[in-house]
């Protein structure tokens, strides 16, 4: 069993990423919100596929760093779980397509149907509609929400909007995570 820890460098690396990619994560949070009607679909987009790519890059990062070490080429594909790995190039795909149609109420064709991959997305929108019509929320949800959405308002220096644009619930959550940050002082040599 290896031991080593990681390396410094790559380590400050991957914090920096998936530092990145955690405030694309909540920008994409926050242009689902009624106020942001007019960009939501553009900046969702954006945000999501600018997450996606910082997170591949941590990924690949550390990939190579695992086959400049040596590791075997089937170990790391193992690791790297590339049958998983789906191209935004080719447009959203039939499963896709079936977990909006369960997500929007709509009938599903014949032919889809027989998919067992479209069947589970389909109800999986299904099951995610029925939960959007619950005004309870999982905690753990509201809480990571509520967590990216304080953070980013710290961050920015702009607690007080956080009422103009979230639910007050949620609001209330992320002004609380906001008040109990503090805004790390930079370092000195």
């Amino acid at each position: 069993m290896n031991t080593t820890p990681m390396p410094e460098p790559l380590r400050r690396a991957i914090h920096h990423l998936v530092s990145e990619g955690v405030q694309n994560c909540q920008e994409v949070l926050r242009y689902t919100e009624p106020d942001q009607a007019h960009t939501w679909k553009r900046m969702t987009l954006y945000r999501a596929t600018d997450a996606a790519d910082t997170m591949n890059m941590v990924a690949m990062l550390i990939a190579a760093y695992c086959q400049h070490t040596g590791m075997a080429a089937d170990t790391l594909e193992s690791y790297l779980q590339v049958g998983q790995q789906d191209l935004r190039s080719a447009g959203p795909q039939e499963e896709d397509r079936a977990h909006v149609a369960g997500l929007m109420g709509e009938a599903l064709s014949y032919e889809a149907m027989r998919a067992p991959t479209d069947r589970m997305r389909y109800h999986r929108g299904q099951r995610q509609a029925e939960q959007a019509q619950r005004p309870e929320d999982d905690p753990g949800k509201l809480f990571t929400e509520a967590v990216l959405h304080g953070l980013k308002a710290k961050l920015c220096d702009d607690v007080d909007s956080l009422d103009s644009y979230l639910p007050p619930q949620m609001a209330a959550m992320a002004r609380r995570v906001a008040d109990a940050l503090e805004v790390p002082e930079p370092a000195t040599a």
